[in-house]
């Protein structure tokens, strides 16, 4: 199911997915003068159903693979902490407290720096 589901937004967040959408909103429009106002109604609530899970799936993707590329940076720099690689995946809680000591340690670093720069 997943595979379809990424097939299916992979296509549709493209030009040719996009031009169905727009042709099948055409022939919704063009059904409203038939009565068919209902069933017009009813497949545009599915296609918001439907980009709106496109949208989704795109952001986990897009997300996930920056996530990647920022652990990889991460375990190729020596001096970096490995206990950062995969905070993603952590309570809020957790991913909150350690931001804090991040934050924490980065403007110790600075006032550290300024420090020495200035004597």
């Amino acid at each position: 199911m997943n595979k379809f589901l990424f097939a299916s937004a992979d296509f549709l967040s493209r030009p040719p997915g996009f031009y169905v959408m727009i042709v099948a909103m055409v022939v919704c429009t063009v059904l409203v003068p038939f009565g068919l106002t209902n069933a017009v109604t009813y497949a545009l609530s599915v296609a918001a159903i439907i980009i709106t899970g496109v949208v989704l799936i795109q952001g986990y993707r897009d997300t996930a693979a920056i996530h990647a590329k920022l652990d990889e940076i991460i375990v190729a720099f020596n001096d970096a902490r490995n206990d950062v690689v995969g905070l993603e995946h952590a309570d809020p809680e957790e991913i909150k407290a350690k931001l804090g000591k991040l934050e924490e340690e980065a403007a110790g670093t600075s006032i550290r720096r300024a420090g020495t720069e200035a004597g």
